[in-house]
């Protein structure tokens, strides 16, 4: 299924059950966050390690939470008309720009620190 046909199913999902009035950016946005958190929930406790290597029904969580994040997100970039597979694109170039790898490698310094270092 590509994100065309995501989109179509989610919107189809949406006005068979008259929930397309509830699916304001606003909401949506808000939905993602509340899914991302239950997301975090599964890993709070964890170890780095134990982050690694999760049991299966843990594994199968994530997969639902993760699946929840990304089907909110897909509606949120339909509601809005934001090919988010092309933002997603120019965002990789920004980052490529911001975090050369002569200044980022191997370290996990946000941007605006590599002042410092030049």
């Amino acid at each position: 299924m590509d994100i065309d046909q995501i989109k179509k199913r989610l919107r189809e999902f949406a006005e068979a059950r008259d929930w397309d009035q509830f699916h304001s950016p606003k909401n949506l946005a808000s939905a993602i966050s509340v899914e991302a958190a239950e997301l975090l929930e599964i890993f709070q406790w964890l170890s780095e390690e134990n982050s690694r290597a999760l049991d299966g029904a843990t594994k199968e969580k994530v997969v639902q939470e993760v699946a929840d994040v990304f089907l909110y997100l897909i509606r949120l970039g339909d509601k809005l008309d934001i090919d988010i597979i092309a933002a997603a694109g120019r965002k990789i170039a920004i980052n490529e720009e911001k975090y050369p790898v002569a200044l980022s490698k191997g370290n996990a310094k946000k941007y605006t620190e590599f002042k410092d270092e030049t």
